[in-house]
């Protein structure tokens, strides 16, 4: 999570826990999509509705990424507001 800057941190250590926020939040809504992306591929195998249940199954985990990416800024946005 980020964490509000401490004054005796260095630019470089600043731009690294930047860097490193935004592999998490990347992760987090790739791993969204794929997750549901994945289960409507075996969903669709298992009943044989292709391609339906892949297509639901992504948009379910775009949609889904998106919210926890939100709600992880918003966290953040709180700490960098709080005194």
């Amino acid at each position: 999570m980020h964490k509000p800057p401490v004054k005796n941190e260095t630019a470089t250590t600043q731009v690294a826990a930047a860097i490193g926020d935004g592999w998490i939040h990347g992760g987090t809504f790739l791993g969204s999509i794929l997750s549901g992306t994945l289960l409507g591929l075996l969903a669709d195998r298992w009943l044989g509705t292709d391609p339906w249940l892949v297509v639901i199954g992504s948009l379910v985990g775009i949609y889904s990424g998106f919210v926890n990416v939100w709600q992880l800024l918003k966290k953040s946005e709180e700490i960098d507001r709080a005194p």
